[in-house]
Parts: structure tokens; sequence; C-alpha cells
């Protein structure tokens, strides 16, 4: 499936049609402002989190430093309170420490569900 076919038929996790994540600042694996996903995306950037203090370092201690700004990709560091497509495993590890940041369901790929749990997400679920 190609990121276009994608785009027009990517469903949230809760069925409904896939809702932008973030334009500002721009996020997504193909940097769409969505969290969609294909077979170009190993890591499955399918939940749009809204960072918080807390995530933003535990991912940087796992090794994805999303605080720092990186110019010269054109990423300028999250700060909480953004919303960000992040990898399912990166939020399950999260979750299983106790600092997983809230999610936008609306806004969270199905492809999540292939990795986390419904009740997981929804548990942690903020208004989109």
């Amino acid at each position: 499936m190609t990121q276009d076919e994608n785009t027009t038929i990517a469903r949230n996790v809760l069925g409904g049609r896939l809702e932008p994540c973030s334009l500002r600042p721009l996020t997504g694996f193909y940097r769409d402002g969505c969290c969609n996903t294909g077979a170009d995306d190993p890591g499955s950037h399918t939940v749009c989190a809204v960072m918080t203090l807390e995530f933003l370092e535990f991912s940087r201690r796992s090794g994805n430093d999303l605080l720092s700004p990186r110019p010269e990709i054109g990423f300028p560091g999250l700060q909480p309170g953004n919303r960000w497509c992040v990898c399912t495993t990166r939020w399950l590890d999260a979750f299983e420490v106790g600092l997983a940041p809230p999610v936008v369901l609306e806004a969270t790929h199905e492809r999540a569900l292939d990795v986390l749990e419904l009740p997981e997400l929804k548990a942690f679920a903020r208004p989109g």
C-alpha cells in the first residue's frame, strides 16, 4: 500500500476517519500531519501522543531525543503539549513504566491496535 492509498482509507482506533495529529510541528512518518503508516514505516508511528516532559525525557533516555532541535533535518524539537506521532512500541514501553503520554484516539491510526489494546489507549485518551 502506498502512502497515498493509505491516506485515503486511513482509519483511527475508534473505526472513524483518521484525523490529523499535528501540523505545527508537522508530524507523522510521512510528515503529512497524520499518524499514517505503511510498509516503509518499520517503527509504526501510529500513536498520536500529547507530549509530556516525563515522556520526552524517557524517550531521550531510550535513545530518541525529541527535545533537541535538529535544524539540519527540519526538526524543531518538541515541548510538553505538542502532539506527535510516536511508535507503538515506544508508547508501550512508557506505559509499562508509568510514563505513557496522553493520546488522541481520533488521530491514532488503527494499526496501533496491532501492538496496543484499545482499553489501554482509552485510559490515556485526551479529547481531539
